[in-house]
């Protein structure tokens, strides 16, 4: 019987981006997903949920997602995995983003393991595909837990809508491919965590999103 993932949404920033805390039900072993900011509200919900972060995942370089990254790093004393090696120039530039945007603090972040398509990402007794989903961002990644239903798909998919592809390193073309050609076969009863809004399912998605038609 394959462990069960758990999860959190935490809203972080005045993005409103879903970092989210996800864990493994059965060894309370957890990573935090795309920390973009407000630590303290990440660290208070790694508390009350009593389990343990072993790392630190990141779906793409963008500042709302990625901002915080280096000095939660710093807290938990874990490694940071992910996104893709495209998303170092995003990475690089962090703190001169968060400047732009009035996010205070931001550091450049090295993660300590770079992902690519076809490797696998664990969270306790959890396995997690990476798919390098390429389009909102050069490098941006999605876990998916094939036993659990489940995928962690950042800013390429969201429920009624895609990534924004108007910011540097975007590509509309590339974005729908990545959906149409990775995403869709995964299986309609498929549920996802995206990285702005509501959670939804491929099913919902591949019959009622507009940008999929």
């Amino acid at each position: 019987m394959p462990s069960t993932p758990r999860a959190a949404i935490i809203p972080v920033t005045p993005f409103q981006q879903n970092c989210t805390l996800l864990w493994c039900e059965a060894t309370k072993r957890a990573a935090v997903v795309d920390p973009g900011g407000d630590l303290d509200r990440i660290e208070a919900a790694i508390a009350k949920a009593g389990v343990t972060v072993e790392k630190i995942l990141l779906t793409h370089g963008h500042i709302d997602h990625a901002g915080g990254a280096a000095e939660l790093k710093e807290r938990l004393g874990v490694a940071i995995e992910g996104p893709h090696p495209a998303d170092k120039p995003l990475l690089d530039r962090l703190p001169e983003s968060g400047a732009a945007y009035g996010l205070e603090g931001a550091r450049a972040v090295t993660p300590d393991r770079w992902l690519h398509e076809g490797d696998t990402v664990t969270i306790g007794e959890l396995t997690f595909d990476v798919l390098h989903c390429p389009g909102h961002s050069p490098g941006s990644v999605v876990l998916v837990s094939r036993d659990a239903r489940f995928a962690q798909v950042g800013d390429v998919l969201f429920r009624g809508s895609v990534g924004r592809t108007d910011l540097p390193g975007g590509d509309h073309a590339a974005l729908i491919a990545s959906i149409t050609q990775k995403l869709l076969p995964l299986g309609d009863d498929v549920a996802f965590i995206p990285g702005h809004g509501p959670t939804g399912t491929i099913g919902q998605e591949r019959l009622t999103n507009p940008f999929l038609r």
